[in-house]
């Protein structure tokens, strides 16, 4: 746990700390009246009500629309579906950037519902709620239709037997197993949602912000730390609780999973309305996640004087504005050795994570658990300004060096490793490691026999979503890219913030290949993926 402890407490706790140390401590003597005078301010609150409003829509949305797809998954065999899984992951590891710019295109000014209807849906809560269910329609079908899968239908076939209708059936039997993992769904997707940034941003405009947004206008634009800090405060308290609950959600889904069937339950759908069923969701997927990204790709080509490469051709150049200190393409350079970086320091702080949750260390480890996914709900705009007033004087002196962005970028990276590497470790029998210890072995030469063998590939699908992850992060990279080293999502970023319809284009085009670059990631994720690690998340 060592080296974890002090990865996090340097470059997580140390950051954040600061921040609200210099917010509430200005001029030495703690101010904890800026709590409640912050926290009465008519605009603060109106933040804090629409991030709990919005992220309980797109909790309550995205369990609608997705649900069924959960069961179509579990259930249902039919040709191409783990080509459709891995589609319906994309929108995922996608940046939220991305999400925002795809949406843009599609029911922004001059997109497709524009054009078609007249009809705009950018700077409205609608375009927000919809691009929140985009990305997180994955982690209901991968979470919920995991456990779905391995339920024995013939526990609800008894039921019916017994005399109980179809309903009754499912309600009594199926639904109380399912309960924990639409619980521990809907709690992932109210985390996400309740953080949402980059899709705010861009979508939002000034008429909407969340309360992540809000610390970025106050720290960057306003400089008001004060504020940022209450806020932060605010976020930490919040998250904390999220991930309690959460916690205890995961626990309760993992004594659910011991009493489930094993063998697989999918079968080819059966009469008219499971066929009926199978389209809708075909029908959803294709209006909901393809639709955004086919026409982010359209309007990457599609010029004054028609389509062509015209867009893709002016990222290999400086514009007249000096935005760019550097051509736009390279941040594709800049973004992939960033999250090369960034992804060997969260398989190696994640490893050993990983490695020392499976030791039954009761609270202290339970407590480090907890730790290790703080990143993932904490402002990460907090923590790349925190490294701007951090990590700017000896011994750590490094703001003007290439590794902080990848820094930044592992802090959200190892909570996916550990999440993927943890159950592949415990499921190793540990009469293994002690015949290997009997017959000579030291712990490092047990440790490279016996379980690398094991969890290789684990660790290999575990790296690819460090790496997509890593790739797309924003928040914190915003803060701390320099600007002649911008990342992808920074520089799709810096476009779609200035006007012109040649700006406007380079944003698509840039957007486009960093959803290729996501998109190959992950179907390379796919075909490493076991039946055993199908399931999770």
């Amino acid at each position: 746990m060592a080296l974890p402890v002090a990865f996090f407490g340097v470059f997580f706790a140390w950051p954040v700390v600061s921040i609200v140390d210099r917010g509430l401590r200005p001029d030495g003597a703690w101010r904890f009246g800026r709590i409640g005078e912050t926290l009465s301010r008519p605009d603060i609150l109106d933040v804090l009500g629409f991030t709990v409003w919005q992220a309980l829509a797109s909790t309550g949305l995205t369990l609608l629309v997705a649900l069924p797809g959960a069961y179509v998954f579990a259930r249902f065999d039919f040709p191409g579906k783990s080509v459709l899984r891995a589609v319906v992951t994309v929108p995922f590891v996608l940046p939220t950037v991305l999400v925002g710019t795809a949406f843009l295109a599609l029911v922004g000014r001059g997109g497709l519902t524009d054009e078609l209807w007249g009809l705009r849906l950018d700077t409205s809560v609608w375009a927000i709620l919809l691009a929140h269910v985009f990305f997180n329609y994955a982690v209901v079908v991968r979470t919920v239709g995991g456990l779905w899968s391995q339920l024995d239908p013939r526990q609800e076939e008894a039921a019916r037997v017994l005399g109980a209708s179809r309903w009754t059936a499912w309600r009594t039997v199926t639904l109380p197993a399912l309960v924990p993992a639409v619980a521990a769904a809907a709690l992932m997707v109210f985390l996400f949602t309740f953080t949402s940034f980059g899709v705010v941003q861009i979508l939002g405009g000034d008429a909407y912000s969340t309360l992540e947004a809000e610390i970025y206008r106050q720290t960057a634009r306003l400089l008001d730390l004060p504020t940022a800090a209450v806020l932060t405060l605010v976020q930490f308290v919040a998250v904390g609780a999220i991930l309690a609950v959460h916690a205890r959600t995961v626990r309760r889904r993992e004594t659910a999973l011991r009493l489930v069937a094993p063998e697989r339950t999918a079968r080819r759908p059966r009469g008219a309305g499971q066929w009926a069923l199978l389209a809708g969701v075909l029908v959803s997927v294709a209006l909901l996640i393809l639709l955004p990204l086919g026409v982010l790709v359209e309007r990457s080509f599609a010029g004054p004087d028609g389509y062509g490469l015209r867009y893709y051709r002016a990222l290999g150049s400086l514009d007249e504005s000096g935005t760019f200190l550097v051509p736009p393409l390279e941040a594709i350079g800049n973004s992939l050795r960033y999250a090369v970086a960034a992804t060997a320091l969260a398989v190696l702080v994640g490893g050993l994570a990983a490695a020392a949750l499976t030791r039954r260390a009761g609270r202290l480890v339970r407590g480090f658990d907890a730790l290790l996914m703080l990143p993932l709900g904490v402002s990460a705009v907090t923590v790349g300004f925190g490294f701007l007033i951090t990590l700017d004087e000896p011994p750590l002196d490094l703001r003007a060096s290439w590794i902080l962005v990848p820094l930044a970028q592992a802090l959200v990276g190892v909570p996916f490793v550990v999440r993927t590497m943890l159950p592949v470790l415990r499921a190793v029998d540990e009469r293994l490691r002690e015949a290997a210890a009997v017959l000579g072995a030291s712990p490092w030469r047990a440790w490279r026999e016996v379980d690398l063998p094991l969890v290789r590939r684990a660790l290999l699908i575990a790296a690819g979503f460090a790496f997509a992850v890593s790739l797309g992060e924003f928040g914190a990279t915003v803060f701390i890219a320099r600007p002649d080293s911008p990342t992808l999502p920074v520089a799709v970023a810096r476009l779609l913030g200035r006007p012109g319809e040649l700006n406007y284009g380079q944003a698509m085009a840039l957007s486009t290949i960093l959803m290729v670059v996501c998109a190959v990631s992950l179907l390379l994720l796919e075909r490493l993926r076991t039946d055993r690690t199908s399931g999770e998340f």
